[in-house]
């Protein structure tokens, strides 16, 4: 990451193709971004502590079900969940709920500086930017990171529930 003082490396990148190498910080020679758009791939490997619950395969995919989504209504619920535990308010301002997947996805791509302003928008709105680039570089989320970390969302929220055990 130049584009910061001092620079370093990207938290969670890992670059799986060649990319020309600066052998002084050990590390890419282009930021990320750069590398991005001359078509270098990079992938993202996230250390999420939610997922050290989860016991095994069959576990994570009872925990991946479909979520209650009025629990989104609930501010003490709210406060505990990974990603949104701070946008109880926002989530509030939406006109219509968070129900699904996509509309997860969407929202936590909404809490992120750049698209900020499209909170309180309906969801037919918001899908026609939110997946934008914008143009001035702000923070945003790319769909494939929303729609991973909506996932994430999910299992923790199944988690966070009484009944979370599988009977």
């Amino acid at each position: 990451m130049r584009n910061v003082t001092p620079i370093r490396k990207h938290a969670s990148g890992v670059h799986i193709t060649q990319v020309p190498y600066d052998p002084i910080y050990d590390m890419a020679a282009i930021d990320y971004a750069k590398a991005e758009k001359r078509g270098y791939f990079k992938l993202d490997l996230l250390n999420v502590h939610v997922y050290e619950q989860v016991r095994d395969e069959a576990h994570l995919k009872y925990l991946m079900r479909e979520p209650d989504w009025n629990l989104l209504n609930d501010s003490k619920f709210v406060s505990e969940l990974i990603h949104l535990s701070n946008h109880f308010h926002s989530i509030q301002r939406m006109p219509e709920a968070i129900d699904s997947v996509p509309r997860l996805a969407m929202f936590l791509a909404l809490i992120r500086p750049a698209k900020k302003h499209l909170i309180g928008k309906r969801w037919a709105d918001v899908a026609k930017e939110v997946w934008e680039k914008d143009a001035d570089g702000g923070y945003s989320f790319k769909r494939s990171h929303s729609v991973g970390y909506a996932h994430l969302v999910i299992v923790h929220m199944n988690l966070l529930r009484a009944d979370a055990e599988p009977v």
